[in-house]
Parts: structure tokens; C-alpha cells; sequence
């Protein structure tokens, strides 16, 4: 689509010229003209009189505005009069406006005041924003003082397309009221998605734009009229993010996760050192690449020789872990720079996160100048199974499996240990990311979508550092293997000093909820959720549709279990009268088919077997929900093995399909959870939420990856 991008430029520059960061409206609506976004008719006022003559050309009532870089907030400032009719009304209204105008503000400079020709329709809110994580990214949701007190927005990384803008519209929890929720006539939602396009184009193709705002755009049946717009230019240059080829990140974190070679810089004999405990993990892990320990003041370490600087050892060298302090970091990275190491594992605490800055920054100039990769500093170091490769000074860890962890805080990653020791979790890696002065998400998600060891992914992070780079990474995992993170930080951020309402809206959560969701990432609530979801996901096969089927033996557990189904996305199959009757010849006259199908908790052992067969076997049925009852006629373990072996057979006729169950009952479904959970069945005592959850997290990926059936 052609647009007036030279007009842009030349009305942005005379901005920047006179020294101000925010257009006068008149200028805001000639950027809006030259990018086709629909404003309201109106002109520029200097007198009365003038005020008058147009709002003489417009049918029916006007808006005054006053126009002046000093004043951005101009109704805060009494200088917006709405619905003026009439030539007396509009005389004085302008006098009262201006008046206002000096009363606010000493010595304002004004340009006049806009007359505008009066809009209506549904309220809406459209701008744009620049996150300090994701760039530009493009709001929509209710506007007007809605916008304020209902903050039901939805965000998108810009530039749209134009179905990432029509999918805007329906994003937000009030999307009813734009398609005409109680006989109303619904919006035109092609002209509304068409605005949204158009501007995230705008911000996009001119960056300086810091924050743009519709607010409101006027949506009716026949089109989207902009009544009101703000645009904020930035003051300060963005700092330039070193971007490297996936190519280039690939192959040095290939070299980082199964290297040939290990150095150990501040390698010791000394009981309690962190350089002897890495040295410790590596030897007793099993690692079979080349083990040098580097200490200028010893000879030999746990029986092998060391070298008093990385330059001394014979061959080359993949990576270089740290255990000495902070301020002996720099001049040792120089010397891995000398030998040609690929990455660098900084261990020690003492940098930015302390407020050192200087330091970190010294550092990271040197990997730079030398082409190595940065992992910390502030870690605990990292682990990768299948290689036996535990560089850590914390406990080993060698239960080798398909997830792979991060963590940017080292007690987060003590959990993710405990948790995967104590259910047998196996993992491919676990790695810390601390301050992340380099290596960050997106070089590991690059690593790990080609690694044939791993399918999952679970995140803990408290920030991104390039959220664009992370986007772009999480989408291409995300086709092939669920990533699930769990962010930090829900609080609302929006205290920040924003000069629009997307900008204030923009502080909070939801721009993460939102982009996140986007990339196709599942996004965990909490901490033990993400490990659940890590550890459940690659137990469950790709479902095949959206029907779920719940079967239960207690009519309590199926409630909850159905609520548990509407606040995780998962679709309760309508049971057609067909496949009713079929349940209903297994279970009691007292039970209830239909969905849930309640089999009553006194059944025995064959009528969950059948039901659960028939719930397998029918290619109409996409999933499965359990709700066991403790009861003596069909113990726990009793239930578990039947239900194992029922899935099992299924699995042999080429029938996989998502099976989740929750167990109500005394400490003996514990182990029958946990023998579930060996034979491919998700399973938790206690909860109905866990199950459903991670059945729910399971649907989101499949979705997001275009797999359902």
C-alpha cells in the first residue's frame, strides 16, 4: 500500500527542530492523511470569527480544542468542549478555552484552536507504544473513559498483518459489544482491523514515533473515524542490540552445550572451593571430553595436570567455566580469547547484579573483541545429560530425559533440581542464565529446537533482553516443541511516566500475557505449574480434536473437574445421543451419562474398564478426563493398572490419545498417581486442577503449532 511517507518525514523533522518531542493535533492528523487513517473532518481556528466560519461547514454540532505544544493533556486542562452548536456557543467557547488555556499553563504557546466536526459510534481505543522488551507493539480495546476503567486491551507486535489485526477485535473480553451484543448493529470490524494495520505500519516505518494514540476511534456499521489523536516522538536514540545469524548462534551454542573440551579457570584441591566443586561434578558426572584445571599456584588437581593459564593447554578449547572472583574475570577472558575458547561459564556473583556495571561491561567488550559466548555471570553453571556434562558447583544430577530447563535466579534452579530428582523427571539440560550479559533465551530456544534430545522447553525469567529475538525463536520452536514459561512479575508496572493512555496501558502484564501467547509459548502461573507442565507434556500424545470427555466415579470431582475444563481452555465434548446409549450400558441405571459420564464410585473394576475403552476407541472422542474415587470395590492400584493396560491396548491398535486423571483418596493414590505417570498417563492425587491444567497447557501448544485435527 502506497504511502505519504515523505510527508512524514518532513512534519517529523520540523518537530524535532523546534526542540519538541510532541506534535500539535494539525500536525498529528497530517501523519494520519498520509497513512489513509480516517480522522474527523476539522480545521485550524486563530480567531473566533474563524471558529465560527468552520464549524459553520460541518452538519450538526463541533469539538473545540486547543492546540499548543505546551498543554498535551488538554481536557485535564478544561481545553476540550464537546457537542458546541451554534455561533454564540462557539464564540464563547473558543474565549473560554483560551482562557483555560493561560489559567493551566504561564505563557502557553498556542496555534489556535481546532474545530472538529462531532463523531459517534462505539468508543474504541487504538495506538501504539514503545516496550523497552518488545519494541513496537499496537493496543486495542474499549475506549474512551472505558479505556481506564476497564483496561480491556489486547496487544500485538507491529507491523500487523491484516489477520493479526482482525483477530484484535475478537482478543478482548468486551469483542460482543463490537459485534452487536443486544440488537445493536455490530462495527464495520474490516474498517476497525483496517485502522490497526495501518498504524502499526506508521510506528513501524518510523521508529522515532514513540507512542501513538486513537483515542476514540468512533466505530459504526459503515466505518472507523479517529476523533482524537496524540503522537509522542523519543528523546533519546535506542541502543542497538548485536544481532547474529541463527547460523552463527546455532553453531556457537553447539560448542557451548557439547563441547570436546573443559577448562576449569580457578580450579582446586580445596574442599569447599566452587572450583573444586565444578571440577568434582565434571569428573564423577561422567563427562568424557578433555578436563583442564587452570591455577597458576598448583600442579596438579584431582590427578590432573594443571596449567597455569588456559594459553598452556595443549589442543583447543570449547569453553572455559569461571569459578575465581569477579575482578579476576576480564584479564582471564582475554586469555580465552588468546586460545580461541568458544564460550565462557561465568559462575561468580560481583557484577550488575551487585551494581557493578563497569565490570560486567568490561567483560562482556572483551568476549565481543574475542567472538566469545557469554553464559551469567551469576550462575550456578549448567548441565547437559546426554552429554555427562554437569558444570555446576551444585549437586549432580544424571537422570536423562527430554526437558530442558532455565532459570535466570539460582534458587529457581535449586527447585527445578529437587523437583526433577524427586518425580524422576528426566531433563536434557539445566542451565542458569543469571544476568544473561550475553547468552539469553533465544540462543538456547535455537539450540534446543534443534536438539534431538530435547522436546520441551520450560523458562523461568524475570525479563527478556531482546523480545523481538526471543518472538522470532519461540515461534519457530514452537511448531515443533511446546515451550512453557514462567514469567516474574505480574505486578502492574504502569507507574512509568507514559504521555498516552496505550503508553500507560502498555506497563503492565498483559503486553507479556499477550506476546507471549502470540509466540506460541504456554505461559505457566506459577513456578510448581511450569514444572508440572514440563514434566506432563511430553506424556501426552498431540491431541487429534477438541472434544474432551470427562469419566468419573464421584459426581463431586466432576463438577470441579468441568470447571477446571472452562478455566483452561478445554472443550467438553456435547455427547450425541448415540454414543450416550453406548455409555449408558456400562454404567448403573442411578449414574448419568452425557458429559460427564458419572459412573458412581461403587462400580468394580470392568465398568471403568469399559467406559474408558469405549472413550478411547471412539474416533469422535479427542481426549480423555479420569476422576477416580478410593473405594474398596476398586482400589487405586487396582484402577492404575486397569487403566494402563486399557491405554496400552488402545496404543497397540495405533489409538493415542491424551489421557489425564485425578485421584481422590487416602495416601494409596499416590502411588497409583505415580504408576500412571510411568505408563504414559498424566496422573495427580488430590487435585482436580493439575490434570485439567496440564491437559489445557497441552491444547494451547497444539493450537498455537497448527496440529489439531
Amino acid at each position: 500500500m502506497a504511502y505519504d511517507g515523505a510527508r512524514v518525514r518532513e512534519v517529523l523533522d520540523a518537530v524535532r527542530s523546534e526542540g519538541r518531542a510532541a506534535l500539535t493535533a494539525p500536525e498529528a492528523k497530517q501523519l494520519c492523511d498520509a497513512y489513509g487513517i480516517p480522522t474527523a473532518g476539522e480545521g485550524l481556528a486563530t480567531s473566533s470569527d474563524e471558529a465560527v466560519a468552520l464549524a459553520a461547514e460541518f452538519d450538526g454540532p463541533v469539538a473545540l480544542k486547543i492546540v499548543s505544544p505546551d498543554i498535551l493533556h488538554k481536557t485535564d486542562a478544561g481545553c476540550v468542549l464537546v457537542d458546541v452548536s451554534g455561533a454564540d456557543d462557539v464564540r464563547a467557547g473558543y474565549e473560554r478555552i483560551l482562557s483555560n488555556a493561560h489559567a493551566h499553563t504561564e505563557n502557553p504557546a498556542i496555534a489556535g484552536v481546532q474545530v472538529q466536526q462531532m463523531v459517534s459510534g462505539q468508543e474504541v481505543i487504538v495506538g501504539a507504544t514503545t516496550d523497552p522488551t518488545f519494541g513496537k507493539v499496537v493496543a486495542f480495546g474499549l475506549g474512551g473513559v472505558l479505556v481506564e476503567v476497564l483496561k480491556d486491551v489486547t496487544f500485538r507486535l507491529a507491523p500487523l498483518s491484516a489477520d493479526q489485526a482482525r483477530a484484535m477485535l475478537d482478543d478482548i473480553a468486551a469483542a460482543e459489544v463490537l459485534r452487536g451484543a443486544r440488537g445493536a448493529e455490530p462495527v464495520d470490524a474490516e474498517a476497525l482491523a483496517d485502522v490497526l494495520r495501518r498504524v502499526s505500519e506508521l510506528v513501524s516505518d518510523f521508529p522515532e514515533i514513540a507512542e501513538l494514540d486513537l483515542n476514540p476511534v468512533f466505530a459504526t456499521a459503515s466505518g472507523a473515524t479517529a476523533a482524537d489523536v496524540r503522537i509522542v516522538l523519543q528523546t533519546e536514540e535506542p541502543v542497538a542490540v548485536p544481532q547474529r545469524s541463527p547460523e552463527e548462534i546455532l553453531e556457537s551454542m553447539r560448542r557451548l552445550m557439547t563441547p570436546s573440551s573443559v577448562a576449569v579457570i580457578g580450579a582446586s584441591n580445596e574442599e569447599g572451593k566452587i572450583g573444586n566443586s565444578v571440577m568434582k561434578n565434571l569428573i564423577n558426572g561422567g563427562y568424557a571430553g578433555e578436563i583442564h584445571p587452570i591455577n597458576p599456584k598448583a600442579d596438579e588437581i584431582m590427578g590432573r595436570t594443571a596449567f597455569k593459564s588456559i594459553t598452556e593447554v595443549p589442543g583447543p578449547v570449547d569453553v572455559a567455566v569461571f569459578t575465581v572472583p569477579a575482578k579476576f574475570v576480564a584479564s582471564a577472558l582475554e586469555e580465552c580469547g588468546a586460545k580461541g575458547v568458544a564460550a565462557a561459564v561465568l559462575i561468580p556473583s560481583g557484577f550488575a547484579e551487585t551494581g557493578n556495571h563497569e565490570l560486567q561491561e568490561e567483560v562482556v567488550a572483551v568476549a565481543r573483541e574475542h567472538g566469545i559466548r557469554l553464559l551469567g555471570p551469576n550462575i550456578y553453571g549448567y548441565y547437559y545429560t546426554p552429554q555427562n556434562l554437569c558444570a555446576t558447583f551444585c549437586t549432580p544430577y544424571d537422570v536423562r530425559g527430554g526437558v530442558a530447563l532455565t532459570s535466570q535466579s539460582g534458587g529457581i534452579g535449586m527447585a527445578i533440581l529437587g523437583f526433577s530428582r524427586t518425580t524422576k523427571m528426566g531433563v536434557s539440560a539445566i542451565v542458569g542464565l543469571g544476568n544473561k550479559s550475553d547468552v539469553d533465551e533465544d540462543d538456547l530456544l535455537t539450540f534446543f529446537e534443534h536438539d534431538d534430545n530435547t522436546n520441551v522447553v520450560a523458562m523461568h525469567l524475570e525479563d527478556l533482553k531482546d523480545g523481538r529475538a526471543f518472538v522470532d525463536a519461540a515461534k519457530s520452536i514452537t511448531k515443533k516443541k511446546p515451550v512453557v514459561v514462567l514469567k516474574a512479575g505480574r505486578t502492574d508496572m504502569g507507574a512509568r511516566a507514559a504521555s498516552s493512555h496505550t503508553g500507560a496501558l502498555a506497563g503492565n502484564d498483559k503486553v507479556y500475557d499477550d506476546i507471549l501467547r502470540q509466540s506460541g509459548v504456554v505461559r505457566a502461573p506459577g513456578l510448581n505449574e511450569m514444572l508440572e507442565y514440563a514434566r506432563g507434556l511430553p506424556v501426552l500424545p498431540t491431541p487429534q480434536g477438541e472434544n474432551v470427555v470427562i469419566i468419573t466415579g464421584a459426581g463431586g470431582s466432576g463438577v470441579l473437574l468441568s470447571d477446571a475444563c472452562v478455566a483452561n481452555g478445554v472443550t467438553l465434548m456435547d455427547i450425541p445421543p448415540d454414543l450416550d446409549e453406548e455409555f449408558r450400558r456400562y454404567i448403573p441405571p442411578f449414574g448419568a451419562a452425557g458429559n460427564p459420564v458419572d459412573i458412581t464410585g461403587g462400580e468394580p473394576p470392568s465398568t471403568y474398564e469399559a467406559t474408558i475403552r469405549l472413550g478411547l476407541r471412539d474416533p469422535r472422542i479427542h481426549s480423555l478426563i479420569l476422576g477416580y474415587w478410593h473405594t474398596i470395590v476398586t482400589p487405586p492400584m487396582v484402577f492404575a493398572e486397569l487403566a494402563s493396560r486399557v491405554a496400552e491396548e488402545a496404543r497397540a491398535e495405533g489409538i493415542d490419545k491424551p489421557i489425564v486423571v485425578s485421584l481422590a483418596g487416602d495416601t494409596e493414590v499416590e502411588k497409583a498417581a505415580d504408576y500412571l505417570f510411568d505408563h504414559g498417563i498424566v496422573a495427580f492425587p488430590y487435585t482436580t486442577e493439575k490434570p485439567v491444567a496440564v491437559l489445557g497447557a497441552k491444547y494451547q501448544w497444539a493450537r498455537s503449532a497448527g496440529l489439531l485435527g
